[in-house]
């Protein structure tokens, strides 16, 4: 209706915008008034949907993991080897490089989670739950195959995850001297040692 109140757009829409700002500018420009111009908002408004920047930033995260999540159920559902399948996780895990904008948000989070009330902490042990299980079931199968070695899947997981968000951080915020492909030569390393079966 021509003259009519503008429609907010919907909440997907602002959590892709934001994602995108992060990307474009970095997370340091991503301001409540700077989000709400991006989208055609007030400042205001944003805080009504989202209270404060840290919910902003949480709903963000949980928004990217979720397609992140479903990219990587298609990997692991797909079949084949659990080498094949680990491999295909790993890559998807590790940071595309200094300053990947997924990676860089997780950063924030996990800084702000420090002052973090119950409920946002819980929400984002939701999200690392979900990195593990996957990881725990592809070594269970893997050990049932005979194509790892008999080990604890979840302590396996557990110290393959440290491993991969140590290495993530060195690629997300750009430390000299470690790059993706280093990383991932590395964890390979790391998998043929600690996981793979005598053959």
């Amino acid at each position: 209706m021509a003259g009519g109140r503008r429609q907010a757009p919907p909440r997907e829409d602002v959590l892709a915008a934001a994602m995108e700002m992060i990307a474009e500018r970095g997370l340091e420009k991503l301001t409540m008034a700077a989000l709400g111009r991006e989208v055609g908002m007030s400042s205001g408004h944003l805080l009504y949907y989202f209270r404060s920047k840290d919910e902003l930033l949480l709903r963000t995260l949980e928004w990217s993991e979720g397609r992140l999540g479903a990219e990587r159920s298609r990997l692991l559902a797909r079949g084949g080897p659990a080498r094949e399948r680990l491999d295909a996780y790993v890559d998807l895990y590790v940071p595309d490089g200094h300053r990947d904008p997924h990676w860089t948000l997780w950063l924030e989070v996990w800084n702000r989670s420090q002052n973090a009330d119950d409920a946002a902490r819980d929400r984002q042990a939701a999200i690392e739950g979900a990195w593990h299980r996957d990881l725990v079931a592809l070594i269970a199968e893997g050990t049932s195959r005979g194509e790892f070695r008999p080990v604890d899947p979840d302590r396996a997981a557990t110290r393959l995850r440290a491993l991969l968000d140590g290495f993530s951080i060195h690629v997300a915020i750009g430390l000299r001297g470690t790059d993706r492909d280093q990383v991932l030569g590395h964890v390979r390393e790391f998998v043929e040692r600690t996981l793979l079966a005598d053959t």
